[in-house]
C-alpha cells in the first residue's frame, strides 16, 4: 500500500468513526424538550416494544413531590424538576434533582426557589408547579418555573449560579419550556397582563431583551415553547402565543414576521418545521393546525403565507409530529389523525382511549404515545393507516413526554420515574 492510499484509508476511517460517534451520541442522550431534534423525533435503536409494570423494568424510582417536566438524559445522568404541593411557612419548595441513569439512585436534590400560596394557586388543577422541562448546556442546568422564577445550576453539584424572577399572573400556571440559543436563555412570558417573549443572558440571568406581542387579543395567556429555525439563511426564534405566531431576531428580539389566527389562547403546543414549512397548533377555543410557508418573508404573512388550515378534532395540548410527509396530530380526547403535509387533507383518523397531554415521540414510523391515565400506546403509522401494535397499562397518572434512547424508555409518572428496557 502506497503512502497516498494509506492516508486516504486513514481519513475515511476517521470520518466513519466520527459519523458513527455523532450518530451514537444522538441516540444515547435526550438533551432537550421534545428530544435532540426538538421536534419529538428519536433516532434510537432497539427501542422497547414489549413490557409491563413488572417485566423489562430496569428500575423505578420514587420522585418526591409532583411535576410534569420531562426527563433529560446527558452523560449517564437524568435531570428532573419537581415541586412540593404542601407548604412550609406558607411556601412551596421548587426542586431540581439528578439521578444516575444506570441505577436510578438520586444523586442530589436541591430546593432552588420558593413559591407563595398565591403563586401556587395561579394554575389549572391538572397542572403541576414543575411542568416546564429544563434546558441544559455546557455543564449548566436552566430550570424554569414560569411566573415563580428561573434558576441556573451547576450540572455536577446542583449549586445555584443565579436566579431570576419577574412575577406576573399566569392564569393556568407554568407550561412553556426554555431554550438556549448562543448566550441567551429564551422563554415565553405570555402573562394575563402583558404577553411577551423574554431573553436572559445565560451567564448572569440578566434580561437582554423583552419583546411585547404586537397582536392584541382578549385572552393573553399562553404557554408555548420557542423553536429556532433557519429561514433561508436567517436564524429566527419562532414563538407561538395567543392569537399569533411570531418570528423574532435573536440579537435584539425584533419581530420579523407574524401570522394571526382567530380565538387561539392558552397555547401549549410546540411547532414543527419541515421542508421550509412551519406546522403548529393554535390552542384553545377552536383549535386548528396551520401550515405556514416562511421562505425569508417579512411582515404580516397572514394573508399570503398560510398554505392550509385544518380544524376538525385538532389538539389543544399535544404537539404535532412529521412522519414521511404526514403531519400527525393527537387531540386531547384521543383522536389521532394524519394530514397530508402538502394539502392538509386528512388521510386517516384513529381513536385512542383516554385523555392526552404528552406529545408523541416518533421512532422511525413508530409513535410512542402515553395517555394521562398511564395507557402507553405503540403505533405504526403510514400514509394509509395507523396500526396499534401494543397497549401497556402503567397504572399511574402522567402528563410528561417520555425520553427514548437506545434500548431504553424513561417515563415519568406520579410518583415514579421508570426505566424500561428492551433487554429486561
Amino acid at each position: 500500500m502506497n503512502t497516498k492510499t494509506f492516508r486516504i484509508l486513514v481519513t475515511l476511517i476517521a470520518l466513519f468513526t466520527l459519523e458513527s460517534s455523532l450518530t451514537h451520541a444522538s441516540q444515547v442522550d435526550w438533551t432537550k424538550f421534545r428530544g435532540p431534534t426538538e421536534q419529538g423525533v428519536s433516532h434510537a435503536i432497539n427501542v422497547p416494544t414489549e413490557w409491563s409494570t413488572e417485566e423489562n423494568v430496569a428500575w423505578k424510582t420514587e420522585i418526591p413531590g409532583r411535576g410534569w417536566s420531562s426527563p433529560l438524559l446527558i452523560d449517564g445522568k437524568i435531570v428532573l424538576t419537581t415541586a412540593m404541593e404542601e407548604t412550609v411557612n406558607d411556601l412551596h419548595d421548587l426542586k431540581v434533582l439528578q439521578l444516575d441513569a444506570e441505577t436510578g439512585e438520586i444523586l442530589w436534590i436541591k430546593t432552588v426557589l420558593h413559591a407563595t400560596i398565591a403563586e401556587g394557586e395561579d394554575r389549572h388543577p391538572k397542572n403541576s408547579l414543575a411542568s416546564p422541562t429544563p434546558a441544559i448546556e455546557d455543564g449548566v442546568i436552566y430550570a424554569h418555573f414560569g411566573h415563580m422564577g428561573t434558576v441556573a445550576l451547576d450540572f455536577d453539584t446542583g449549586e445555584t449560579l443565579w436566579r431570576y424572577k419577574k412575577s406576573y399572573t399566569s392564569k393556568n400556571g407554568a407550561g412553556g419550556s426554555p431554550i438556549v440559543l448562543g448566550d441567551l436563555l429564551v422563554f415565553t412570558t405570555d402573562s394575563f397582563e402583558e404577553p411577551s417573549i423574554t431573553a436572559l443572558d445565560k451567564r448572569t440571568g440578566e434580561v437582554v431583551w423583552k419583546t411585547v406581542r404586537s397582536h392584541k387579543v382578549k385572552n393573553h395567556f399562553s404557554f408555548g415553547t420557542p423553536l429556532v429555525i433557519d429561514n433561508n439563511g436567517r436564524q429566527e426564534i419562532i414563538s407561538p402565543g395567543s392569537g399569533m405566531v411570531g418570528a423574532y431576531r435573536p440579537e435584539d428580539g425584533k419581530e420579523l414576521w407574524i401570522v394571526r389566527y382567530p380565538m387561539g389562547f392558552s397555547m401549549a403546543t410546540r411547532p414543527i418545521f419541515a421542508d421550509g414549512v412551519l406546522y403548529m397548533g393554535t390552542g384553545f377555543a377552536r383549535p386548528s393546525v396551520y401550515a405556514i410557508r416562511v421562505d425569508g418573508a417579512m411582515g404580516d404573512l397572514t394573508d399570503t403565507h398560510v398554505k392550509w388550515m385544518y380544524h376538525k378534532s385538532m389538539p389543544k395540548t399535544p404537539s404535532p409530529n412529521f412522519v414521511d410527509g404526514n403531519v400527525i396530530t393527537l387531540e386531547d380526547d384521543g383522536r389521532l389523525q394524519s394530514l397530508d403535509a402538502e394539502t392538509g387533507e386528512r388521510r386517516w383518523m384513529e381513536p385512542l382511549r383516554g385523555k392526552f397531554s404528552a406529545s408523541p415521540v416518533q421512532v422511525g414510523n413508530l409513535l410512542y404515545v402515553v395517555s394521562e391515565e398511564g395507557l402507553f400506546y405503540i403505533l405504526r403509522v403510514s400514509d394509509e393507516r395507523c396500526e396499534i401494535l401494543a397497549e401497556v397499562e402503567m397504572g399511574e397518572e402522567t402528563l410528561a413526554m417520555p425520553a427514548i434512547v437506545d434500548n431504553t424508555i424513561y417515563l415519568r409518572t406520579l410518583p415514579h420515574l421508570w426505566k424500561i428496557t428492551a433487554d429486561g
